[in-house]
């Protein structure tokens, strides 16, 4: 896949995946957040949480799940940049980090709460 394709795939990929949020009862706070050394595809909330939420949109899940592409290095990276989100826009939101994987064959979105802990 050339690189302009999977963006046009990831772009897609967070637009559905921000509209599956919105139906779960979400506001969608941001899209694409990038700051040097970070960026977070979704930033959305809901009465308790605050979530950084991480897309990954795969063509099937038969080599492997789509969650396992968000490595321990991704996840220093979102941490970093949610770090710097909550430093200008403090909130008393509880802050949460999801995966959402979307399959575009199937069309299936999983959505995992608290995929990971900000440690």
């Amino acid at each position: 896949m050339s690189a302009s394709r999977a963006k046009l795939t990831g772009a897609r990929g967070e637009q559905a995946a921000a509209e599956f949020l919105r139906k779960k009862g979400y506001e969608i706070v941001g899209l694409n957040y990038r700051v040097r050394g970070g960026e977070i595809d979704v930033i959305a909330k809901n009465r308790r949480y605050l979530v950084f939420a991480e897309v990954k949109t795969r063509a099937s899940g038969s080599f492997a799940l789509a969650r396992e592409y968000v490595t321990a290095a991704k996840q220093r990276r979102l941490v970093f940049a949610a770090g710097l989100y909550l430093a200008a826009n403090p909130t008393k939101l509880q802050p949460r980090f999801d995966v959402i994987e979307i399959y575009t064959d199937s069309g299936d979105i999983s959505h995992i709460e608290n995929a990971f802990d900000a440690d």
